[in-house]
């Protein structure tokens, strides 16, 4: 089971070489990186590549851990035993079943993506330590141990908003998505966007990274924010000639596609002010 890059994705070698390091350890796959980068599409794309299903637990700020094993309804058993339900004397009715869980008693290998799990407390990593480590967990209310039957792929994603404990890291196999270089993210491009002309695309790869370079940005624009700026640059048949800066116009065309605050348009704003007063 090796994985590489698809018609749908393109994976640097660096990160073909750690997806597949994770798969051979049976360690999860903790990747990092600018918001963007595709590292939520990376865990669709190697479910795709090894020809496994995927199962996603999106991680929120209320998130628990003990969501992702399962959780035990007692308001509906309470409610059951009320009404004279047959159902109550029965826990496992109302013990819902878990994303790692469903991994865990799936039939066949999976991948099993824990999405943004740095959007949870800091709790939450160091108590999926010994489920992630051991690949099973204890049901309290049924007594009965659950075991993973077929060891999932586990690609967990950060957005590095907060650090994750070092007795987490160490269970991981780590990568830092780099954001692409201009050749990478070409490549990319023709992917989504195959009959792109050269010109238009050499224009709007020049006129991305001259945003993205900008000393002062507060949040530089991301790969999907440069393909959703090519699809309206298309719908609305501009040219390269179209693209390039007009004298004292630092803003690009259809901006706000790239740029996602006011702090950063109004920096383009000022610089082109300035480039305006120093061409007079």
């Amino acid at each position: 089971m090796q994985f590489a890059s698809t018609q749908t994705y393109i994976a640097p070698p660096d990160l073909a070489i750690a997806v597949n390091a994770a798969v051979t350890l049976e360690r999860p796959l903790l990747v990092k990186g600018e918001p963007g980068t595709g590292k939520t599409e990376l865990a669709r794309q190697v479910a795709t590549s090894l020809g496994l299903p995927i199962i996603e637990w999106n991680v929120k700020s209320t998130t628990k851990a003990q969501q992702g094993l399962y959780e035990y309804d007692a308001v509906s058993r309470l409610r059951d035993s009320q009404l004279g339900d047959a159902r109550v004397h029965d826990v496992g009715n109302y013990i819902r079943k878990g994303k790692l869980w469903q991994a865990f008693e799936a039939p066949g290998k999976v991948v099993l993506l824990i999405d943004e799990i740095d959007k949870a407390d800091i709790e939450f990593p160091n108590d999926l330590l010994q489920e992630l480590d051991r690949m099973e967990f204890h049901v309290y209310e049924t007594g009965e141990t659950i075991r993973a039957r077929h060891r999932p792929v586990v690609i967990i994603t950060s957005n590095n908003e907060k650090e994750l404990p070092d007795a987490f890291l160490r269970r991981c196999f780590f990568h830092y998505i780099r954001f692409p270089d201009a050749e990478t993210l070409a490549q990319i491009v023709a992917v989504h966007y195959p009959g792109l002309k050269p010109r238009l695309l050499d224009e709007a790869l020049t006129r991305f990274f001259e945003i993205r370079e900008a000393p002062g940005l507060k949040k530089k624009p991301s790969t999907s924010e440069f393909l959703d700026w090519l699809k309206l640059i298309l719908a609305e048949d501009l040219t390269a000639e179209d693209l390039k800066k007009a004298p004292g116009e630092m803003l690009p065309r259809l901006h706000g596609a790239l740029l996602k605050n006011e702090q950063d348009v109004a920096l383009f704003e000022k610089l082109s002010f300035l480039a305006r007063r120093q061409g007079r």
